[in-house]
């Protein structure tokens, strides 16, 4: 009679564990970060069908990275697991908490249970509240743990490179164009080599508390895409920058002219310049 092959529990944990985060690993990073009016998220995404952000319900949204037959049977389930509470109960009843709560359960006792391997899957659930301080955000690991976190939520491929970038520019209220051209800074900064992400790589959505309709989600197309990011293009900034220190050096040379020529006296017939018009200064 051969005797069964023996594995402690804590080292059948780690080996789980150690599998589960090679997986998650190989795919690429999604990003999960608050702004003024909202929750914005952006994956690096090449597939226009394939999605790995989505609704939940009226005021949530999921997010995942991972193996996507795994983390698209949770997104069903969550779905209807959503829509059956609102309905037997009342739609104020469907949390994000409520829901990540449900998900924590099912990602523990898979990973726990020897039987089947673990899921593959790293997922946030978000729900955008009245204010920013209502909004929450919920990272849960292949693993069952759960983590309420604030400002942004980094998962997938190189997520502490790209958390500790998002880091040290994410600054709280920041405007829907300025989260979105950091988000996507911070994905192009995942390696040694910094790269440059265009719109078709990219899915972006948001839960925007502004909307007038019940459900607060809303994908971001390509088109939409490239116009904020053209208009918070660094590039941009930079020339304005070098605008400004040109009229600057020209102000002081023309100062330092004025300086060393004699300034002829005032005529009285000389054209009275137009009143300023205040509209001059609105934004083009």
């Amino acid at each position: 009679m051969s005797v069964p092959f023996y594995v402690s529990p804590e080292q059948l944990m780690r080996d789980r564990a150690d599998f589960a985060r090679k997986g998650i690993a190989k795919g690429r990073s999604a990003i999960a970060l608050q702004y003024a009016d909202g929750i914005l998220f952006v994956a690096e995404n090449r597939s226009p069908a394939l999605h790995k952000v989505a609704e939940i319900y009226d005021r949530m949204a999921f997010a995942a990275v991972g193996r996507y037959n795994e983390f698209e049977n949770l997104r069903i389930a969550g779905v209807r697991l959503a829509d059956m509470r609102g309905y037997s109960y009342d739609r104020r009843d469907v949390t994000g908490r409520a829901l990540a709560n449900a998900y924590a359960q099912t990602l523990g006792a898979i990973f726990s249970s020897g039987g089947e391997k673990p899921l593959e899957v790293e997922i946030l659930v978000a729900e955008v509240g009245v204010g920013v301080a209502d909004d929450q955000i919920y990272r849960l690991t292949y693993d069952g743990s759960i983590a309420d976190v604030r400002g942004y939520a980094v998962m997938g491929g190189a997520a502490d490179t790209v958390a500790e970038y998002i880091g040290e520019h994410y600054t709280e209220g920041i405007s829907l164009a300025g989260a979105l051209r950091l988000a996507v800074d911070a994905l192009g900064h995942d390696g040694t080599e910094v790269r440059e992400l265009t719109p078709d790589q990219l899915e972006v959505a948001v839960l925007d508390r502004t909307r007038t309709q019940v459900r607060k989600f809303k994908r971001i197309s390509e088109e939409t895409l490239a116009r904020i990011l053209s208009e918070s293009s660094p590039a941009v900034d930079e020339k304005s920058d070098a605008d400004t220190s040109a009229d600057s050096d020209a102000d002081d040379s023309s100062e330092s002219a004025a300086g060393d020529t004699p300034v002829a006296p005032p005529v009285d017939d000389a054209p009275i310049a137009p009143p300023e018009d205040p509209d001059d200064d609105r934004p083009l």
